[in-house]
């Protein structure tokens, strides 16, 4: 038996530089007894509760490769449901030592999970989905009680209805512009409200009126009403008169629209939240603007009802209108009063709010930009004046994570560093903690690398400039316009005197460090400058370049699709690799200067031999653009990213895949190797660099593939929506009622039969053979060729038995061709 490549596998050890995501909501949670100052916080596949003092983590509930899209904590704030993609349903017990361990996982829907809400004593939680369904759990017992199926599109919001009725009623709403009150001892749907004209994207309920947020600026406002006993006589009444209300009959409750609460942003309304004691429901928009409004006491609503009718009176008595009647019933305007509204620094995701003892409210604001901010308001009106804002930001959590898509990271040299480039500034991370250093704000950046020494950072522009970063004072040293056009790469000399630098300007330059005198009078200060030495002009924009460890060639990735090599002394032409059939996005150079790697929009990456430039391997490595490739330092093996999300490595001599480690959810942009080949980290779409680590596993490349065969057919299971399983073409179950079925739908029968008036073939060979004569018969059968006559001699006895005709004539045939075999 021959020996076998044993390779050491990677294990993921964490995400970092998420704060929030903006597809699922955030809620204050409670830990510790500390109401107001802890949040749990999506964050991809994980929830994060943040504690916003201190602005670190507190808690991270995890699970592997779906997004969260809901989480809901329970009222009493011991336990909190969390949604995925995937439909399932993790219940976490805060208040446990193993609050990272699920109590209960619960699969209930086809699609992702649009929604989550508890009923008020934390027993029960009901579940919408995109699959249109809502789903009741008992959560004691850890099983469903109900499947409600009836709205057309995507549930977006749903509420267990206890204040006002003791019976068991749930409502709902969707974007199919419905909202349905369900009935869950019967699971029947008693009543629909069908005003809205949009979508129905937002539910909230205060005291016995219901308020829907739909695709218009304005908000209906529903009053709910409890059938009591005057209305069963009022309808013992109607029946007498027959004029009876059939939907009254059935319906516990009855819904009247009372009013608009018109909104001043503009857009659809997004979410809808309410403070746990039901006094105060904020808003918001499409927008940043976050509106408050304040549900009055009963006192609070005479005095206002009051206070409007004076004001009214006054005015008709100054129009000199005496017998103007004014209306004393209260209006919506009279229960429902406006707050300061809050505007946002960024467009807005999600919102919840608490009210606390002093009436303070505290709005928590999750923001597009990977940032949480908390404000204060000032609830009370007796306390507040109208002319004195008090909305104030306590805090805002913003220094953990860049605000755009991270498009570049790269290792320090001695490994313990980690530098991630984004749209408005530069980070330093501790590998080990995994916390932020320094931010050192910049414009879109595309491209990093560390200096030797780990000093000082070069970072490529989008605007073509080279900048040259102190890591101790976190500041730009130098500003260099290096490039007309996007720097896409940096690559650094392997004698470590310089660097190179390719662009969209179609060249590529090579910089000499030079160390220059910065300081002013006594202080002999040197910082690092960069010295132009050399230009290579192109035909193409130049996305990608590598120096060999050799220092001998220049290996540049074209727009054209195609590798060119150059002699790195002298920039004379040296190979063109070509074979790819979209623009080279990435490459890298083995470290003995042997194989160069090669990855393309056009899904492949190619193995190539650098002496000579043949191709030695074309592999389909991902399903989307690969975007980034890096050999491991002293190995022929090396990792790729794609915009498939997945991270992957391959063994360079013998092309093999050896392992798919979890990747990131969405598109996946940039990778770096540490030095010591130990680490590695990747950073993608869902705002989240991942840190991978080299264990002491060892992977056998057969197990690893059996492995993902598995994966690949549990996936293609009957468990989505296209769980119909065709049978194989033109299979028939034999059975009495198929036989008679099929019966009934004859093909049509050949011309010569319907001529010959027979209904089968074997009639219609004895009506033929009846036709010819008998001493025509008796040569034609001396030509029959003897597998003929076996076929045939199954086809007469068929006959033989029941058929009255003369068979004399077949008396020259041999016997032997009539019997069954």
């Amino acid at each position: 038996m021959g020996l076998t490549k044993q390779y050491l596998a990677y294990r993921a050890i964490d995400s970092f530089n998420i704060i929030t995501s903006g597809r699922a909501n955030v809620n204050f949670a409670v830990v510790d007894k500390t109401e107001g100052r802890y949040v749990a916080a999506p964050a991809a596949e994980n929830v994060i509760v943040w504690d916003l003092r201190m602005g670190d983590r507190k808690l991270t509930l995890r699970r592997e490769k779906f997004e969260v899209t809901s989480l809901r904590v329970s009222p009493d704030h011991l336990h909190i449901a969390v949604g995925y993609a995937d439909g399932m349903v993790q219940i976490f017990d805060l208040s446990s030592d193993r609050y990272y361990e699920p109590i209960c996982t619960l699969a209930l829907h086809k699609n992702a999970v649009s929604i989550l809400r508890y009923d008020l004593q934390g027993m029960r939680l009901v579940s919408g989905g995109l699959d249109t369904e809502l789903v009741v759990v008992d959560v004691v017992e850890q099983a469903g009680r109900a499947r409600l199926s009836g709205h057309n599109a995507a549930i977006t919001d749903a509420h267990f209805l206890q204040r006002l009725v003791d019976e068991s009623i749930v409502v709902s709403c969707s974007k199919d512009t419905q909202i349905k009150f369900w009935n869950l001892e019967t699971q029947f749907c008693f009543k629909t409200i069908v005003d809205n004209r949009t979508e129905v994207w937002a539910l909230a309920f205060i005291g016995n009126l219901m308020v829907a947020g739909a695709g218009e600026s304005g908000m209906n406002v529903y009053r709910l009403r409890k059938h009591d006993g005057a209305i069963t006589e009022t309808l013992e009444s109607a029946v007498e008169g027959l004029s009876i209300d059939d939907e009254d009959t059935i319906s516990p409750i009855s819904v009247s629209n009372c009013g608009t609460i018109q909104r001043a942003g503009k857009g659809r309304t997004v979410n809808l939240v309410t403070d746990p004691s039901e006094r105060v429901i904020s808003c918001h928009g499409t927008n940043d603007l976050i509106e408050n409004f304040y549900i009055c006491t009963p006192e609070e609503v005479k005095k206002r009802l009051a206070k409007r009718l004076k004001k009214e009176k006054k005015v008709a008595e100054d129009e000199g209108s005496e017998e103007a009647k004014l209306s004393t019933e209260q209006s919506l305007s009279d229960e429902i009063k406006r707050l300061e509204s809050i505007r946002a620094k960024q467009k807005i995701k999600s919102i919840d709010v608490v009210l606390g003892q002093n009436q303070e409210l505290r709005v928590l604001v999750s923001l597009a930009n990977n940032s949480l901010s908390l404000y204060s308001l000032e609830a009370s009106i007796k306390t507040r004046k109208a002319t004195d804002p008090s909305a104030k930001l306590l805090r805002s959590l913003t220094r953990l994570g860049h605000q755009s898509e991270v498009r570049s990271v790269c290792f320090s040299n001695d490994s313990l560093a980690i530098g991630s480039g984004a749209g408005e500034s530069f980070k330093f991370w501790d590998r080990d903690a995994m916390q932020c250093l320094r931010t050192v704000p910049t414009d879109y950046i595309l491209c990093s690398k560390f200096v030797p020494g780990d000093r000082y950072v070069l970072l490529g522009m989008k605007s073509g400039k080279l900048l040259i970063v102190d890591v101790a004072a976190a500041d730009i040293v130098e500003e260099i316009p290096a490039h007309e056009g996007e720097l896409w790469s940096i690559a650094l000399l392997p004698d470590q005197k310089g660097c190179v630098t390719g662009s969209g300007d179609t060249t590529v330059k090579i910089w000499t460090f030079e160390l220059i005198d910065a300081g002013e009078g006594d202080a002999q200060t040197k910082v690092l400058s960069l010295l132009h030495k050399n230009t290579l002009k192109l035909e193409e924009t130049v996305l990608c370049l590598a120096v060999s460890p050799d220092m001998k060639y220049l290996a540049v990735g074209l727009l054209d699709a195609t590798v060119k090599v150059f002699f790195l002394d002298t920039f004379k032409f040296y190979l063109s690799l070509y074979g790819h059939k979209l623009p080279v996005i990435c490459l890298d150079i083995s470290y003995d200067s042997n194989l160069i790697v090669t990855g393309s929009a056009d899904r492949n990456v190619k193995v190539w031999g650098l002496n000579f430039g043949d191709c030695h391997r074309s592999i389909f490595a991902h399903d989307d653009s690969v975007m980034s490739v890096q050999f491991i330092p002293r190995t022929h093996m090396f990792f790729t990213c794609g915009k498939d999300g997945k991270v992957k490595q391959w063994d360079g001599d013998n092309f093999e895949k050896i392992l798919t480690l979890p990747g990131h959810i969405g598109e996946a942009y940039c990778l770096s190797v540490s030095p010591n080949g130990r680490y590695l980290v990747t950073c993608g779409s869902d705002r989240t660099l991942r840190m991978y680590e080299r264990t002491e596993e060892t992977i056998v490349l057969k197990d690893v593939q059996e492995e993902e065969r598995e994966q690949m057919e549990n996936e293609q299971l009957a468990t989505g929506e296209d769980n119909t399983v065709p049978l194989l073409p033109g299979l028939k179950m034999p059975s009495r009622k198929t036989f008679e079925l099929e019966a009934e739908d004859k093909p049509e029968l050949h011309p010569l039969m319907q001529a010959l008036e027979v209904k089968n073939p074997e009639d219609f060979l004895v009506s033929t053979l009846m036709r010819i004569r008998a001493s025509d018969l008796e040569e034609g059968f001396s030509y029959f060729p003897s597998p003929l006559s076996a076929k045939s001699s199954n086809v007469f006895p068929l006959c033989l038995p029941s058929d009255p005709i003369n068979w004399s004539c077949f008396g020259a045939a041999p016997s032997s061709w009539f019997r069954c075999t």
